[in-house]
């Protein structure tokens, strides 16, 4: 027998919160979200809007004589509807992708064989993998227990701007060792059990309604979203904080023959990130304003939900051994580099056998095999658990990952960035540095931070030599801001991963990303040569 969960809870019934974070989904239409009048005729002007526009710019751009290779103008035509679709939302974001899919095979960019073949990257196994796991975690009640314990910190439950930006500072640190998207996949049950909690909070002070939506409130967009960007920032602090770094770094060493140690590249880096995360605590703080400011009473609170909790349960404490060796094999390539360096062969071999997403599944695998009832065979997660995680997220990202893989495979990136210098003229170390930046972030807007710097540092050092110019600094800019773009689901995995929560509407989304990523280029382009200088690098 088939059952259809409620959209929304009935007016005058009281929302049940833990309920509707497990049962959550990305894409809500309009009569599964509470809107005001004001809200929903946005919406629906959004919305349809983008069933006009998406075809109308691809055709347009499809008609325009651009002097590009055929597959190039093809490509270039297709992205443009596609990301209007994903930020205009008339069909859900996956179903967005889907179609720009179909549309590059129709046009002939590539054959259908090759344009999917991204969709058996690792990153998309990473969030099968991560997406289990925090299925497990929400229905035992073990990031109820993480998030208690953050709440139970000195002075932190005490102000919702506190709880932002501590839960920040460990996602921070946290991504500096392991990679950006492992650091927000073991962290997001935490943060939605936080969000649980002071949406409850919310509701027996009586500041929402009783049938409210949780997965409307601004202060989770903030706490979300302070996630997602936080692993960006602490992912610049180290050379294997993100995928980037190494790739823009072996670029730089191999082009100007400079070493950057690791020691160098944190004492270059750790101004520019601890200013970074201060811009995006403001802006995201700014933007998303909490409900309440000060959490009156959490103190209590917390001791009568820990109480009520009680000792761990069988099913908790198989969570957790799956959690905690998932983590530590994402965590063990960190600590090889440390200690072996990120040059040495030990690392390599260790990066490469404990890859991220393979880590993954085998730790969301231990769900099926760790028993909480032997006798009946009951074990700690059932498929229809993992069955409800948000496929579409995983849709979403796949396509993203197509996108990308395109740009640099047809040339339309490197195409961009020439035509770019060609047309600005260039000649300057800041003016070459700017124009680093803004292409990274520009195309890790639409593509993966990796492929921005595996296309981006490539077209800038032999732009700044035929200048005239010391390639280091814009090359390491670009590398810097090719873990940059904030303002899509697809331009990071973690960006993707706190959209799969969907606590976050794309157009909030859109809001904050561009904020930051200007800030952050400003950041970049004016700290980065002055570091670079006081270090003695380069």
């Amino acid at each position: 027998m088939t059952t259809t969960r409620e959209p929304r809870p009935a007016p005058g019934r009281r929302t049940d919160v833990d309920k509707a974070f497990l049962d959550n989904a990305t894409y809500r239409s309009l009569g599964e979200q509470r809107l005001s009048p004001q809200e929903e005729r946005f919406e629906k002007a959004r919305r349809t809007s983008g069933l006009v526009l998406a075809p109308l710019v691809t055709v347009t751009a499809l008609l325009v004589p651009f002097d590009l290779p055929d597959d190039q103008h093809a490509l270039a035509a297709v992205l443009l509807g596609v990301v209007v679709l994903w930020v205009t939302e008339p069909v859900p974001i996956p179903v967005g992708g889907f179609i720009g899919v179909g549309a590059v095979v129709l046009l002939g960019v590539v054959s259908a064989d090759e344009a999917l073949a991204p969709f058996g990257s690792s990153t998309v196994f990473t969030f099968i993998g991560a997406f289990i796991l925090a299925q497990a975690m929400l229905k035992h009640g073990l990031a109820k227990r993480f998030a208690m314990f953050i709440l139970g910190l000195p002075g932190v439950g005490r102000s919702t701007f506190r709880v932002v930006i501590a839960f920040g500072v460990i996602t921070c640190l946290l991504s500096a060792f392991v990679s950006n998207t492992a650091t927000v996949a073991m962290l997001l049950p935490t943060a939605i059990g936080l969000l649980a909690v002071i949406a409850k909070l919310m509701q027996a002070r009586g500041v929402v309604e009783e049938d409210f939506d949780p997965l409307r409130l601004r202060v989770g967009v903030a706490l979300m979203l302070m996630l997602a960007y936080g692993a960006s920032v602490g992912g610049l602090l180290t050379p294997v904080g993100s995928p980037p770094n190494l790739i823009g770094r072996e670029l730089i060493e191999e082009a100007t023959g400079e070493t950057i140690t690791f020691l160098d590249w944190m004492l270059t880096a750790a101004p520019i990130c601890a200013l970074m995360f201060v811009a995006l605590a403001i802006v995201l703080l700014a933007l998303n304003r909490p409900e309440i400011r000060r959490l009156e009473g959490v103190e209590e609170w917390v001791a009568d939900e820990r109480r009520e909790l009680g000792s761990f349960s069988v099913a908790e404490r198989n969570t957790l051994v799956a959690f905690v060796v998932t983590v530590v094999l994402w965590i063990t390539p960190g600590v090889v580099a440390l200690v072996a360096g990120a040059e040495s062969s030990a690392y390599t071999t260790v990066s490469e056998r404990l890859d991220e997403g393979v880590v993954a599944v085998l730790g969301a695998s231990l769900l099926f095999l760790l028993p909480t009832d032997w006798g009946s065979r009951e074990f700690t997660l059932r498929w229809s658990d993992a069955a409800r995680i948000d496929w579409g997220t995983v849709v979403l990202f796949g396509t993203g990952i197509i996108f990308g893989s395109l740009l640099e495979s047809t040339g339309l990136a490197e195409t961009i960035g020439n035509g770019s210098y060609d047309a600005l003229g260039l000649s300057s170390t800041f003016a070459i540095t700017v124009f680093a930046v803004v292409l990274a972030i520009v195309i890790s807007e639409t593509t993966s931070n990796t492929a921005s710097a595996s296309v981006v540092v490539p077209i800038i050092i032999p732009i700044a030599v035929a200048a005239g110019v010391d390639p280091f600094v814009p090359a390491l800019a670009a590398t810097f801001a090719a873990s940059f773009g904030f303002m899509l689901p697809v331009s990071t995995p973690q960006n993707a991963v706190v959209y799969g929560s969907g606590v976050v509407p794309i157009t909030k989304m859109i809001r904050s990303g561009i904020s930051f990523d200007v800030l952050g280029a400003i950041l970049i382009v004016l700290l980065l040569p002055l570091l670079v200088s006081l270090v003695g690098i380069g």
